[in-house]
C-alpha cells in the first residue's frame, strides 16, 4: 500500500482572470447576502459577513 499525502485546505488556483472575476463578485454577493439576513439576530456576525464582503470587493478592484 502505497502512502498518500494531502495538503488540508488546498485549492486549485483559478486561471482566468474573467474567471477570477466572476467567482469573487459571488462570493462577494453571498457574504452581503449573509450580511443582511444575520444584520437584526447577531451583530459580531453581521461585521464578520460585512469585512469578508470589503476584502473581497478590494480584491475585485485590484483586478
Amino acid at each position: 500500500m502505497n502512502n498518500q499525502n494531502c495538503k488540508v485546505g488546498a485549492v486549485t488556483p483559478i486561471t482566468g482572470l474573467s474567471q477570477a472575476a466572476t467567482i469573487l463578485e459571488i462570493m462577494h454577493q453571498n457574504f452581503m447576502e449573509k450580511a443582511a439576513s444575520v444584520a437584526a439576530k447577531e451583530n459580531q456576525l453581521d461585521e464578520f459577513f460585512k469585512r469578508k464582503a470589503q476584502n473581497i470587493k478590494k480584491i475585485l478592484e485590484s483586478l
